[in-house]
Order: structure tokens, then C-alpha cells, then sequence
């Protein structure tokens, strides 16, 4: 019977924990823009390397 309530213990700590990691995450701004980096990825207009050219170009050449 101690042991449950030593798990309840740890338990409410743990949940403690959390909360006050997701109260400051908020405070500090981690939530403040959730719309854009789920469509980043479909704005991006990176070029490939131009290692990766070359290696396809030697591979066509062949």
C-alpha cells in the first residue's frame, strides 16, 4: 500500500513538471505562430547542390 502511494507521489510531481514546462513554453513564444512551419515546406525554393548535379551529369555521361 506505501508503494501506491509513493507512485502517486512521483506521479503529481511528473504532471507538475510538465505543466510548468508547457507554462513557460507559452510565455516564451512557443505557440505563437502554428500555421507556418506546417506549410514552410511548400514554399521552399532551395536549389539543389551543385555536387549533386555534377555526380547526375557523370552518371547520364556513362
Amino acid at each position: 500500500m506505501n508503494m501506491i502511494f509513493i507512485l502517486i507521489g512521483f506521479s503529481m510531481l511528473l504532471a507538475l513538471i510538465f505543466l510548468i514546462a508547457f507554462f513557460w513554453a507559452s510565455k516564451s513564444g512557443q505557440n505563437d505562430d502554428l500555421y507556418t512551419p506546417g506549410v514552410r515546406i511548400l514554399f521552399d525554393d532551395d536549389k539543389p547542390a551543385e555536387d549533386t548535379l555534377k555526380s547526375d551529369e557523370d552518371h547520364q555521361a556513362r
